[in-house]
């Protein structure tokens, strides 16, 4: 499998465990030192245990789910040991009872844990997340 292949499969198991839920499997795609920048909130964080801080009071105070996520228009940069993946997402969630849904553009970047062998695939973490509203007036992916 090319590196390609494998950063791929990395985002698509992060955006698949985003999409169902699964706190463990989403937040243990990312590193510990992770950031994210959401341009919903006032500041960025800068640490996973932040974010899932943060996850964690969605749920409890405002009913957060997500319902869906559907990622488009993937694009990946390789970097060496780092990866740059650009996407698009439609989202669709559920905060205090009512179904929001949302179009925006996201980069991830990978990066390589371990060492890369023949016969041993390197494991992608993903180390940043910066998520950007869509502009206006562009039709759903």
């Amino acid at each position: 499998m090319s590196e390609r292949d494998e950063v791929l499969r990395a985002a698509a198991n992060l955006v698949s465990a985003f999409a169902r839920n699964d706190r463990e499997a989403y937040f243990g795609a990312f590193s510990t030192d992770a950031s994210f920048v959401f341009y919903t909130l006032p500041r960025p964080l800068l640490t996973r245990d932040a974010y899932q801080a943060l996850w964690d009071s969605w749920r409890r105070e405002e009913g957060f789910e997500v319902l869906s996520c559907i990622s488009s228009n993937a694009f990946v940069s390789l970097q060496g040991d780092v990866a740059v993946f650009v996407h698009d997402v439609a989202t669709e969630l559920r905060m205090q009872g009512e179904q929001f849904f949302s179009q925006e553009r996201e980069t991830i970047v990978f990066k390589r844990q371990g060492s890369r062998t023949q016969e041993q695939q390197g494991l992608w973490l993903a180390c940043h997340e910066h998520l950007s509203a869509m502009p206006e007036g562009l039709p759903p992916p």
